[in-house]
């Protein structure tokens, strides 16, 4: 593997980062709230004017036509200079991918630069009630209407669906299993929205009623029927590169080293080898990030294998938090440690659980019978 960054790629990296320490805010209210969403929206905004927000992106949806590798640079130098959460990573981390391989390009140009803007942000909208993890079992129906489709249905656990402006899932147009589904793009205007509290109290999550909501044609992705299988290829980019970049996780296991060197376990041999062991996962996990990326940019695909880097990102994540809650023991609770560990909780369940990521390994990567 090629680990030496070329002359380009360490000029892109030394803008990205005199670019961010003259533009990153101090820190901004939670984005599940109407105040944080706003402000993250604005950040958003300020990142585009810079053609900074969607940087791999072709440049006529917004974007500079940066490598993966550039990326992954990009992600590198946005994390460790402490810029905010992405509001939009919906729609730029799982609904972009889709469109550019799926979409027209009228779908395209019409969403994709307004998404670069933060002009629309897009919810999330897989899971159903009885549908979770069992994505194939969904029943929320899309029926044929004049022009397009009503959308029929109950969706929950939706990431953003408090405050976004659009959404995207699977509907049922016919009673075929998995040929049986279709993409759909949706705005939110007409849904009924339910706000779903965390564990924090904040709305981050909303379950979505349709009665019967009229979407055109054009908000249709692929085939009618085809749902299924580029949902599957959207899944893969949210387990793999795309949703947990490694720049977030050195970034914490930076900090958490900091942590560990000011507290108890500078005198405690097993807590600082704890802290180490963290950050040497997360530059194992960047390393083996930046060897996917060179395979993607070869022309290769990521398949079945984003499964174990989700299985891995997100039990690193979880650990990272936890050893730095018990470090600050009573002074956890004063520290933007506490919203990184309750976020971190939901890692092994979000993305499709880790038992299932478990059972694809098992299946598709080694073999193992059902």
């Amino acid at each position: 593997m090629d680990l030496d960054f070329s002359r380009a790629e360490q000029d892109f990296r030394a803008e990205v980062r005199d670019w961010l320490a003259a533009h990153v805010p101090g820190p901004l209210p939670s984005l599940d709230t109407p105040e944080g969403f706003a402000a993250h929206r604005a950040w958003e905004a300020e990142l585009a004017a810079s053609r900074l927000s969607v940087v791999s992106w072709p440049a006529a949806y917004g974007g500079r036509d940066a490598s993966l590798v550039e990326w992954l640079i990009f992600e590198e130098e946005y994390w460790a200079a402490g810029a905010p959460a992405r509001v939009g990573q919906n729609g730029i981390f799982l609904l972009a991918p889709t469109l550019m391989a799926f979409g027209t390009e009228e779908q395209r140009r019409a969403w994709l630069p307004r998404m670069a803007r933060a002009d629309d942000v897009w919810a999330q909208a897989w899971s159903e009630p009885e549908a979770g993890s069992d994505l194939a079992a969904l029943t929320s129906r899309a029926v044929r209407a004049p022009g397009g489709w009503r959308l029929y249905g109950h969706k929950t656990w939706s990431s953003r669906a408090a405050h976004a402006s659009h959404g995207f899932g699977l509907f049922r147009t016919s009673g075929a299993r998995h040929r049986g589904l279709t993409y759909v793009m949706f705005p939110m205007d007409e849904v009924t929205v339910r706000p779903i509290a965390q564990l924090d109290g904040l709305p981050g999550f909303a379950e979505l009623f349709f009665d019967g909501v009229f979407v055109p044609e054009s908000m249709v992705i692929g085939e009618v029927g085809e749902g299924w299988r580029i949902a599957m290829a959207a899944t893969s980019s949210e387990r793999g590169l795309t949703l947990r970049s490694p720049g977030r996780f050195l970034a914490t296991a930076d900090r958490l080293v900091a942590l560990a060197r000011g507290g108890p376990a500078a005198d405690d041999p097993v807590l600082a080898d704890r802290a180490v062991r963290c950050w040497t996962d997360a530059e194992a996990y960047r390393l083996h990030t930046f060897q996917t990326a060179r395979r993607l940019m070869a022309g290769e695909e990521a398949g079945p294998a984003t499964s174990m880097g989700k299985v891995f990102w997100s039990e690193l994540d979880l650990r990272m938090h936890a050893l730095a809650m018990e470090l600050l023991g009573d002074r956890a609770g004063e520290t933007a440690w506490l919203d990184g560990f309750l976020f971190s909780l939901a890692g092994p369940i979000y993305a499709g659980t880790n038992e299932i990521q478990r059972t694809i390994i098992a299946e598709r990567i080694l073999g193992l019978p059902r």
